[in-house]
């Protein structure tokens, strides 16, 4: 069993470093990797509604068997890899209109993934990316508003601890299980909540399984610790570490990103700074979230892959474990990505176009196409609120989240139902088939800078 031993994760005295992948948009689906609008739950209902019970049945249960299999936990061991992160959906394990209820199904799924990765070498990290009432502002929290209610209602945090305890009761004594992150990028907007929350499901975990690491995410979406007390014993503290010249807006690297000069120096200093309460107490350090999306431009990626590359290596000078952000998806950020000329990626072709033309993602498409929109309104803002800086990054990002990322995005919610109107159940199956890895591409560039730097693992001291 992996466990904490001052700055470095262990298995008996070998120091494990863990590198992998986030398995994104699998067990928690998000717009911009599967090509949706909106909240996971949106998404469904749209689907249910166009394919009918049978159809939307099968193309979930082809969805989640073919999304991760045992060829890709092959693949992530092939370029010397041996972690993945895996972020799943409380709907998974509970309903709301039966809280407290635990489904079996959930376990299954998330079973089948831990067991194929550990055939594989692969340790696996257990990520509660999307909380009832919404831990976080944004979509990947299932979020279809900007408010957090999971920090204000006790009747929601109540039912995650019990799902921990179910959870922790599944897998002790699993010893490819690296450890439980029980909740992801966490909002509190006050701060006053996480911090005995934190306190109140570790003692609740703990009661059921002492052993598994707890990897506990910063609040304001895992950059910001000073609320979160002393370490508490045999926790790792995750830092995410986006870098501003890997987002899609991003400018050239090194160079200026949203009126910042980025170079290395900058991006190692932004790592200092997210990892001093690690390094101050003398924990170890995860980036459990990090990476750049890639433009298609040739020129312009070939910087993002530098940035990477930089990343890594300061990673590497400071003993860091991390999670690359994400695995799979249809193109923007994933090492493998279903293929462009795939039935799926065209039949949703018309949707995506038009989510980018608008600027419905938050992750991946930008607002040039409505400034006409914007503009007014982020001036009026400035007139007669120029004190309004709502949590957790001010004006201007909560009014691009009210317009483009929730009314919009709800307002084409539709339009990817429509898409599948008319599919029969068997072609449903098919559709989700298309994110099998035998389906898909594999961005080779990505692929050799990971297996270049792919030596670490487990290393004697």
């Amino acid at each position: 069993m992996l466990r904490v031993d001052g700055t470095r994760i262990v298995e008996g005295s070998e120091t494990v470093r863990l590198r992998g992948f986030g398995l994104g948009g699998w067990m928690n689906m998000e717009n911009f990797i599967t090509g949706y609008p909106g909240a996971e739950f949106q998404q469904r209902k749209a689907l249910r509604r166009a394919l009918g019970e049978d159809g939307y049945e099968r193309f979930f249960d082809r969805f989640l068997d073919s999304f991760f299999t045992d060829d890709d936990a092959a693949l992530l061991q092939s370029l010397g890899l041996n972690s993945l992160r895996i972020p799943f959906n409380y709907r998974h394990f509970e309903d709301d209109d039966a809280p407290f209820v635990i489904k079996p199904e959930g376990f299954r799924l998330l079973d089948r993934v831990v067991d194929a990765c550990a055939r594989h070498g692969i340790y696996t990290i257990l990520d509660l990316h999307a909380l009832p009432g919404a831990q976080n502002q944004h979509w990947h929290s299932d979020n279809p508003t900007q408010w957090a209610s999971f920090w204000t209602h006790r009747h929601f945090q109540d039912r995650v601890v019990n799902l921990w305890e179910h959870l922790a009761e599944h897998y002790k004594g699993n010893p490819w299980v690296a450890g439980y992150n029980p909740v992801n990028e966490p909002a509190d907007a006050d701060g006053s909540t996480i911090g005995p929350f934190y306190a109140r499901l570790e003692a609740a975990i703990r009661a059921v399984d002492p052993d598994h690491i707890l990897f506990l995410d910063g609040n304001r979406f895992s950059t910001q610790f000073d609320q979160l007390g002393d370490p508490m014993p045999n926790c790792v503290y995750t830092a995410h570490d986006y870098a501003l010249p890997g987002f899609v807006d991003g400018g050239p690297y090194p160079g200026t990103s949203r009126g910042q000069y980025v170079d290395r120096d900058r991006v190692e200093q932004t790592f200092l700074d997210r990892t001093h309460y690690m390094r101050e107490t003398g924990t170890p350090i995860w980036v459990g979230e990090f990476g750049p999306v890639y433009t298609g431009d040739p020129q312009r990626d070939e910087e993002r892959y530098r940035l990477l590359q930089d990343q890594l290596e300061i990673y590497d000078r400071y003993d860091a474990s991390w999670a690359l952000w994400t695995y799979k998806d249809i193109g923007l950020q994933g090492l493998v990505t279903a293929r462009s000329d795939s039935p799926y990626r065209r039949r949703i072709e018309p949707v995506v176009a038009k989510k980018a033309r608008l600027g419905v993602d938050s992750w991946g498409s930008t607002d040039a196409g409505v400034r006409s929109i914007l503009d007014p309104i982020e001036e009026l803002f400035a007139t007669e609120f120029p004190d309004f800086q709502p949590y957790p990054w001010g004006a201007e990002r909560w009014i691009h989240g009210h317009v483009r990322h929730v009314m919009l995005a709800e307002a084409m919610v539709g339009e990817f139902g429509r898409a599948f109107e008319g599919v029969e159940p068997a072609e449903a199956a098919e559709l989700a088939g298309d994110f099998a890895l035998e389906r898909c591409d594999i961005r080779t560039r990505l692929a050799d800078i990971l297996r270049a730097d792919g030596s670490a693992g487990v290393v004697d001291v």
